[in-house]
């Protein structure tokens, strides 16, 4: 299992919205909308990288009001 933080800038007033409609779908664990540089922090999981990166280019940025995703996965050291 694969788990990965997604920070989402959004266009302005979008934020709530985005994470509403992302927190749906299969795959994302908790979406939520943030004050600071990122406007919303999704926690995902998947069961490989290549699913992980389908769920972020296929469904994820094609939301509407999106303008920038980092994909950061979790490590355990």
């Amino acid at each position: 299992m694969v788990q990965a933080y997604i920070l989402i800038q959004t266009e302005v007033g979008k934020a709530a919205e985005v994470a509403g409609h992302i927190s749906g779908m299969t795959g994302v664990t908790r979406a939520e909308d943030v004050t600071g540089p990122y406007d919303v922090i999704v926690r995902a999981e998947a069961n490989n990288v290549d699913e992980l990166g389908k769920l972020v280019v296929a469904q994820i940025q094609t939301v509407e009001g999106i303008t920038r995703t980092l994909t950061c996965p979790i490590v355990h050291i």
